[in-house]
């Protein structure tokens, strides 16, 4: 949510920054509703000043037995009142009108952020580990002999439609395996709470956290009017609205493991095969709720978290600074972590790293008072993907694949395997 005062003083550079994104200047408009909706609240002050008057004035002149005087006054007095009546509704209906338009305006990128159109444009500012080179084609996560009878996506149709998988036998422990190997690093290596939290949310923590209006048709709503979390990013960031946080106690930094529901509307044939694009996934998320001078630090911080996990898992990748038009709505900056995926020959996305400044702290109400007293400010919320869950158990599979069928494991997952290190050709582990 953006700020009207801020607009007010400088219009010109807010459509600039909007103009970065490839949207269209809009200050205007803001300001040609905000002066309405300022101008209905001066009217009914004044019209509420004259009734107050007014009826001060009905006393006296019923004192003096001035009827005529007296009746003026009182029509004068109930006209009064239906005028703020009818402007306060406008005013209120204005305001209504107004706040939808700022939530349907995405956030303003940061002055380092590279501009662009999209994916294309994106600059890589980091590159780790080198893709294995295979004495054979490698084959995609799906295709893998020791996966392939472990990866139902028939069965995941018959009870559910498409882009749904079931996990079976040793393909689901890695997959669990994975989700507690990367809880327990942010939790013991990195300083996260960890969090337990729902899957399902009231409106107010989807719009707090930028997902309504505009993006209701990429969740899932259930018929009594729950929304299934897109990512804990949801339940994570929306824990602190409405609080005023003591300075003292930022940065708050958490991570929770969960299920997460994504409509994928507007991807038809995208990633049709295998698992990489799902409507039930799970995600592991880190959440911060920062103090405003420290929130680009800490963006560098939770990006070295999401990076190092794959570096234990001796997954190769590349950090890109996505560019203005591939950048996410609430955004202010984000990286992408992509993951070599031998089968796709390609890197692609396992984490995004995004910091929204006061964005959603403005829509939830989010506060902490500084230090040494004064008025309450509004925190800084980030999110980070750490990681996607089922995009690193392909990473794995397709990096760790053999000529035979079997795949070798990360032995960092090995303490969470029984000791095992190997998923044989008939899916065992070994």
């Amino acid at each position: 949510m953006h700020d009207i005062r801020a607009i007010r003083e400088n219009p010109d550079a807010f459509d600039a920054a909007l103009a970065r994104r490839g949207d269209g200047p809009v200050s205007s408009e803001l300001l040609a509703l905000d002066a309405a909706r300022r101008g209905k609240i001066l009217a009914a002050e004044t019209a509420q000043a004259e009734q107050n008057a007014a009826s001060k004035e009905v006393g006296a002149a019923k004192a003096r037995g001035d009827d005529a005087e007296f009746e003026r006054l009182r029509a004068l007095v109930a006209e009064k009142k239906a005028e703020i009546a009818t402007m306060q509704t406008e005013a209120k209906a204005l305001d209504a009108q107004l706040s939808d338009m700022l939530a349907r305006i995405a956030n303003l990128p940061a002055a380092d952020v590279p501009d662009g159109a999209d994916e294309a444009d994106n600059v890589e500012v980091n590159r780790w580990g080198e893709p294995a080179r295979f004495a054979f084609a490698p084959k995609e996560h799906y295709e893998i002999a020791g996966v392939a009878a472990s990866m139902d996506f028939e069965t995941a149709a018959k009870l559910s439609g498409a882009r749904f998988v079931l996990l079976k036998g040793a393909v689901a422990r890695l997959h669990r395996a994975l989700a507690q190997f990367m809880i327990d690093t942010h939790v013991d290596a990195n300083g996260l709470t960890e969090m337990a939290t729902p899957v399902l949310v009231r409106d107010e923590a989807m719009y707090g956290t930028d997902k309504l209006p505009k993006f209701g048709d990429d969740s899932y709503q259930t018929t009594n009017g729950w929304w299934l979390i897109p990512t804990s990013e949801v339940t994570l960031t929306y824990s602190v609205a409405g609080d005023i946080l003591e300075a003292g106690a930022l940065p708050m930094r958490m991570t929770a493991h969960t299920l997460c529901f994504r409509s994928e509307a507007g991807s038809a044939g995208k990633d049709t095969a295998g698992m990489l694009r799902q409507h039930q996934f799970e995600k592991v998320e880190m959440v911060s709720i920062t103090h405003p001078d420290e929130s680009d630090a800490e963006q560098k911080r939770m990006l070295r978290c999401a990076e190092d996990l794959l570096e234990r898992l001796g997954i190769p990748y590349r950090t890109v600074i996505l560019c203005t038009g591939d950048m996410g709505f609430g955004a202010r900056r984000t990286y992408d972590i992509e993951a070599w995926l031998p089968g796709q020959n390609a890197y692609r996305e396992i984490s995004s790293v995004s910091t929204t400044g006061d964005f959603q702290a403005r829509r939830m109400n989010a506060r902490f008072r500084p230090e040494g007293g004064g008025k309450p400010e509004f925190v800084h919320t980030l999110n980070g993907s750490g990681l996607a869950v089922g995009r690193c158990l392909i990473a794995v599979l397709e990096n760790g694949q053999r000529e035979d069928g079997s795949v070798d494991l990360p032995a960092v997952l090995a303490p969470y395997l029984g000791g095992k290190t190997r998923l044989s050709s008939t899916g065992e582990l070994e």
